[in-house]
């Protein structure tokens, strides 16, 4: 095993506000612990303090100064792994206001939206702020990350776990985060500047469109998440139909885990599927239009009960006379 060079930090430098630490375990620190039934406690260490549980008590003392990858074993002989939490776990564990954006939809909007570090982004809502703590860190300390938040008590959480994640000073916050109370869309026009990446995490995104394509600067990004199939296409037709932005590109991501032990491989029966979905397009450029659709609808996808926004080349379904021969082949 090749030792640590004498010369490698004990720490990650603070002025990078990763959220990570390095080397020994802190006093101040948050620690998840996880039993050997897979349940897990993240909590704060504090010298002289004693974590609880049915198995016993453990001496916060006793994980102080140690190295994380260890198993501490309790009074009462249960025994428990500690590390310091990742990202993906803080999240799904940290106190909650509003839902949080689940670590695989947010790896794809920092995949996908390309939030990258220097970059100036824009979202709506903060919610719990756990979509934020993932876009504060990919774009550093040298972006901007301006938050939106309809909701003071869901502002007061996100504000909390942000602060809690990157282990922030009393009375300071992440140097690249602006969190606003208020409207997106009163707000977009106040910042001043252009913006890189916009990403609307709120009931009614489409109602945005308009202030998020004065906003964007040429080929910027604007990523929306929503819940349910009539927002998912009242969303992609309203950016369809505004004419200054890319064909919309709608999925969602399935997360299924697998059992592997010896020859018994297969599918494991806990399976993360349906959180959101989520829909990008880029800005075009001012005065400029996205090349037309050749290809036409499906028959009826435009029909009478349909009554969100219509592209302008598609003709209401009242215009269209359909082939009613019986003699028509059915495959034609």
């Amino acid at each position: 095993m090749s030792e640590r060079p004498t010369d490698a930090p004990a720490d990650v430098p603070a002025e990078a506000w990763s959220g990570v630490h390095r080397g020994p375990l802190r006093e101040g620190e948050w620690v998840r612990l996880v039993d050997n039934k897979g349940r897990k406690h993240n909590f704060e260490l504090v010298a002289g303090k004693r974590f609880f549980s049915n198995k016993g008590h453990l001496d916060h003392d006793d994980m102080i100064g140690r190295e994380e990858g260890f198993t501490l074993v309790s009074s009462a002989g249960g025994q428990y792994l500690v590390f310091r939490p990742l990202l993906n776990e803080f999240v799904v564990s940290m106190p909650r206001g509003a839902a949080v954006v689940y670590p695989k939809d947010a790896a794809q909007i920092v995949a996908l939206a390309d939030i990258y570090p220097g970059a100036r982004v824009v979202e709506a809502g903060a919610g719990s702020g756990a979509l934020t703590c993932s876009l504060l860190r990919a774009v550093g300390p040298w972006g901007r990350v301006t938050s939106f938040e309809l909701r003071e008590e869901f502002a007061d959480v996100a504000r909390r776990n942000v602060n809690q994640f990157f282990s922030a000073p009393e009375g300071q916050t992440h140097p690249a985060w602006d969190l606003r109370l208020g409207d997106l869309k009163e707000g977009l026009p106040t910042l001043g500047t252009d913006v890189d990446r916009v990403i609307l995490d709120m009931l009614d995104p489409w109602n945005c469109v308009d202030a998020v394509a004065d906003a964007l600067v040429p080929g910027g990004i604007v990523c929306a998440y929503v819940a349910t199939t009539t927002q998912l296409s009242r969303v992609v037709e309203t950016l369809r139909v505004h004419g200054g932005f890319t064909e919309p590109q709608p999925w969602e991501s399935l997360v299924r885990d697998w059992h592997v032990e010896g020859l018994a491989v297969r599918p494991g029966h806990k399976m993360i599927g349906h959180t959101a979905f989520l829909v990008t397009a880029r800005r075009m450029a001012p005065g400029e239009a996205p090349p037309r659709k050749t290809r036409r609808p499906a028959p009826g996808a435009y029909g009478p009960d349909y009554t969100g926004p219509r592209p302008a080349d598609v003709p209401a379904l009242e215009s269209v006379q359909p082939d009613l021969d019986p003699a028509r082949p059915l495959d034609d």
